[in-house]
């Protein structure tokens, strides 16, 4: 091959590597500026690893919850079906179920109320709230979930603790099962605890989101309090 021909291929080689090379940046430019979009859209722009790490330990503890809340329910239904049964079928009720049905309740009631909380799906009075904007409106959630947490502090945990050691220190047990009455008042600072750490969670939407986040309704998930 002469040499001006070695040349011209030479020239075309580079310039095709050239093309190739800024197609592939332009490629991966336009991808790239595909997902942050869409990562905006739907709201899972990337995140910090601590905001990360919020939302995976909020997503394990309503996991537990809800598993803790069907369990609970489960057994509650076979223990009144049972109970129905020894007392309008066999004749002779069943003490052992009886109580122990009342004690589930008692439980499931204190949990899932906890576990809606999370959920932001209690009933609420919201017309106020509702009509503030920004930094108003901000103020409401905050003094809101301040007022939820301290009597989840105050009553639930603090009292609920010292009720279930004062039980523990009686020694007093129930009737039928003969279990320590402590274990069935624990469901208070239980649910206390739960309801604490939902605030916690809800504080920290508030602090990152902002006056501004409240007032976006293309949100992908409520920002604010309980009340959202």
């Amino acid at each position: 091959m002469s040499q001006p021909k070695l040349s011209e291929t030479r020239k075309f080689v580079h310039l095709r590597i050239n093309w190739l090379t800024n197609f592939v940046s332009s490629a991966r430019f336009w991808r790239n500026t595909q997902t942050s979009e869409e990562g905006e859209a739907d709201g899972t722009a990337r995140k910090s690893p601590a905001h990360m790490q919020g939302d995976l330990m909020r997503t394990v503890v309503d996991l537990v919850l809800k598993t803790v809340i069907s369990a609970i329910f489960v057994v509650l239904v076979a223990c009144v079906s049972w109970q129905v049964i020894t007392r309008y079928i066999l004749g002779t009720p069943s003490i052992v179920t009886d109580e122990l049905a009342r004690f589930l309740f008692m439980w499931l009631a204190l949990i899932g109320g906890a576990y809606t909380m999370g959920l932001r799906r209690h009933l609420a009075i919201d017309l106020l709230t509702q009509r503030l904007r920004g930094t108003p409106r901000l103020i409401s959630e905050s003094f809101i979930l301040l007022a939820i947490a301290g009597f989840a502090v105050m009553v639930m945990i603090k009292g609920g603790s010292q009720l279930v050691f004062k039980t523990f220190s009686s020694g007093q047990v129930t009737p039928a099962l003969q279990i320590p009455m402590g274990y069935v008042y624990g469901a208070i600072p239980f649910a206390g605890a739960i309801i604490l750490f939902y605030c916690v969670i809800f504080a920290i939407d508030l602090m990152r989101g902002g006056p501004d986040a409240l007032d976006d309704p293309s949100a992908a998930k409520p920002v604010g309090g309980p009340l959202d």
